[in-house]
């Protein structure tokens, strides 16, 4: 959708694709653990091209990826790192109200007017693009399953299958509309 997420270098002779999700309790670990070390070593020293690609295991998913793309393609990974590292208290005990009120919190914080929040999260084709870009690139990427890895020069990452576009409500977060 707008903008494609990735980090670095468009040279670099490495490519790591990852597929996650931020409702995954393995792609908050990885960010939490993992990614920090890898972003100062590889990605920022130019040594790896890093891609990010939204996976949708559930509506609150999308929700989250709605709210850290609303505040644009300069903001994105920060309000990524803001969702990874609350997940936990924004997913809270499961409540669709409850959710959404978290994530746009989370949105406010990161400095997203309220109108634009607002009107981000009541995007329902972006919600419809979002999920068609992920399938598109999965089914590209022949992403099948958990720690899909193909022998090329890339590494795909995906922690867990994802269901389908029709298996998951793609309505906007409650109360935003």
């Amino acid at each position: 959708w707008k903008y494609h997420l990735s980090q670095k270098s468009l040279n670099a002779p490495v490519t790591v694709v990852e597929y996650a999700s931020f409702t995954c309790p393995h792609c908050q670990n990885f960010h939490a653990t993992v990614f920090d070390e890898l972003k100062k070593n590889y990605i920022d020293t130019g040594k790896v091209r890093f891609v990010y690609r939204e996976v949708f295991f559930d509506k609150f998913g999308l929700w989250a990826a709605m709210v850290a793309r609303c505040g644009g393609e300069m903001k994105y990974f920060g309000i990524a790192d803001m969702i990874y590292d609350t997940q936990k208290d924004w997913i809270g005990d499961g409540q669709e109200q409850a959710i959404a009120d978290n994530l746009r919190k989370i949105g406010l914080k990161a400095g997203i007017a309220p109108d634009t929040l607002d009107a981000c999260m009541k995007d329902n084709a972006m919600a419809k693009s979002l999920v068609a870009t992920y399938q598109k690139n999965a089914d590209a990427d022949g992403i099948t399953s958990s720690m899909t890895c193909p022998a090329t020069r890339s590494i795909r990452y995906q922690s867990s299958a994802s269901p389908s576009a029709n298996d998951w409500p793609g309505s906007p977060a409650p109360g935003m509309l």
